[in-house]
């Protein structure tokens, strides 16, 4: 997500106004600008990234995948049986979070220069669905992404059999050939609601600064 905001100069507060349009810098309205709280909004915005960050951690999906194999099916999506880190099939000693925390801590807020009709941009990017489905592919189908599939489904939870095993990916299950007992995935809420829950929280710290 890339939100760009723009702000006319009669809204500035005067004297803000009057001393950005002398210097033009960037870094000057990074220095002025203030959120709702009355914090820079550019600190504002790096207190609400960890936080974000934060939230992700506290995912069951990623806190389940982060346990690795033979941890509690806390998401739910297995019905209880097993895990995500087994079922998906990831490597044992794999980080599958890693490359999604990645792109989190490369969010930014970029604060423009002033244009001659007054007027400045500010910017908030943070990564999208799509982007972070593109760094989540599943191990034994690289054109799929198991986050997304977390939200779509999975199938073979009916084959799948939690156990020790030193023919398996994570050493903690492995697929039988036929259906060996029943049971669907439970598609769950992760990354898609994710971002469009922090997308919202973003554009609710710009809309609410201080000019």
């Amino acid at each position: 997500m890339n939100v760009r905001f723009s702000v006319n100069g009669p809204a500035l507060n005067k004297q803000i106004a009057e001393s950005m349009r002398k210097k033009n810098s960037a870094n000057d309205f990074e220095r002025n600008i203030k959120a709702t709280s009355g914090e820079l909004l550019k600190t504002k915005f790096e207190k609400m990234k960890k936080q974000m960050v934060v939230d992700f951690l506290n995912l069951p999906i990623t806190k389940e995948i982060m346990s690795g194999p033979g941890s509690s099916n806390i998401s739910g999506t297995l019905g209880g049986y097993g895990d995500l880190f087994s079922f998906i099939g990831f490597d044992r000693g794999d980080n599958h979070i890693g490359p999604i925390l990645n792109l989190l801590y490369k969010s930014n807020c970029k604060f423009g220069r002033m244009d001659a009709s007054g007027r400045f941009r500010l910017s908030i990017d943070i990564p999208t669905a799509e982007q972070i489905f593109d760094v989540t592919p599943l191990p034994w189908a690289p054109g799929i992404s198991w986050a997304k599939r977390m939200e779509v489904g999975l199938s073979g939870l009916g084959m799948f059999l939690s156990k020790e095993s030193q023919y398996s990916r994570s050493g903690g299950g492995v697929q039988s050939k036929s259906q060996i007992r029943k049971g669907t995935f439970s598609n769950s809420q992760y990354i898609s609601h994710f971002i469009k829950n922090w997308n919202k929280k973003f554009i609710d710290l710009i809309k609410g600064g201080r000019f």
